[in-house]
């Protein structure tokens, strides 16, 4: 079974992250049914201070108590799906710090982005799609683009509109396709690791 991390991106009190991640959970898991398991990954519980590791984690994992919890959880998931909102034009600082603390645990996974904002965090997703290429990351084209205005009732209480579950849908069939497409990648990682 496909394990799918849904990351909570922002930690800023407020944040209408959790309701789109327990929403984006509960549409996946309808869909995808024992094709996979869904874990939320809120950054916020992980405490992660500002990078505090002595070296880059290309070089070498992070020994820190935070670091190796961080690294535990993402890294026993097959592939993501990010949950962001787009603060001045890019994805928040706590998501861009959480993922420099790791390497290893993204490379050879699929990775699929859920934004909410003004526009849909299309500014900041795409700044996201870069970089999962720099970690070797698989980015899916499908990208659910959830407009503060359209899908939040004044602009905090999320009530998305219905034609967010069939896009929700092909995002989920897109990374679950293309998790299985890399699993022979990470398996051989595994295997000579």
């Amino acid at each position: 079974m496909t394990r799918i991390g849904i990351i909570i991106g922002s930690t800023r009190p407020g944040r209408n992250g959790e309701q789109v991640a327990a929403w984006v959970r509960a549409r996946a898991e309808q869909h995808a049914g024992d094709r996979a398991a869904f874990e939320v990954l809120d950054l916020k519980e992980f405490d992660l201070p500002l990078l505090d590791e002595p070296l880059p984690a290309l070089v070498t994992p992070g020994g820190k108590p935070h670091t190796v919890r961080w690294a535990e959880r993402a890294g026993a998931c097959d592939a993501y799906i990010v949950v962001t909102p787009e603060y001045n034009c890019g994805a928040p600082a706590s998501l861009q710090n959480a993922v420099d603390y790791l390497y290893r645990e993204w490379t050879r996974k699929a990775v699929a982005y859920v934004g909410y904002g003004s526009f849909g965090a299309v500014l900041a997703v795409q700044e996201l799609r870069a970089q999962a290429g720099r970690l070797q990351m698989a980015d899916i084209g499908p990208q659910l683009a959830l407009s503060l205005r359209d899908d939040f009732v004044d602009f905090t209480k999320f009530e998305p509109r219905e034609q967010h579950v069939q896009e929700l849908q092909q995002l989920v069939d897109e990374l679950l396709a293309w998790s299985a497409a890399l699993e022979p990648l990470r398996a051989a990682a595994r295997a000579s690791a």
